[in-house]
């Protein structure tokens, strides 16, 4: 068995901090890509968001545009029942 010698642990101790340094860098890259990717999810939350705001409002003008014709309706039926001079 080969001994051990200082050039030698020197030497791995070399390769175990470039291959740390790989690991820092693609580790940073994962995590702006996670920022990015947060970033994009909370975006599409506010779309869907204003999306159902918007249809509330949507729905909110239908049902007051429905309560009118009931009452027109209601108005026109009326009429038609009331005797004509």
């Amino acid at each position: 068995m080969a001994g051990v010698t200082n050039e030698l642990m020197y030497e791995v101790l070399k390769s175990i901090h470039t291959r740390m340094e790989k690991f820092d860098i693609g580790l940073s890259d994962l995590r702006s890509e996670m920022i990015t990717t947060r970033g994009a999810i909370v975006a599409a939350q506010q779309d869907v968001h204003h999306i159902y705001s918007r249809l509330d409002r949507v729905d909110q003008r239908l049902d007051r545009i429905e309560n009118r014709l009931e009452l027109h309706e209601l108005a026109e039926a009326k009429a038609r029942f009331e005797s004509h001079p």
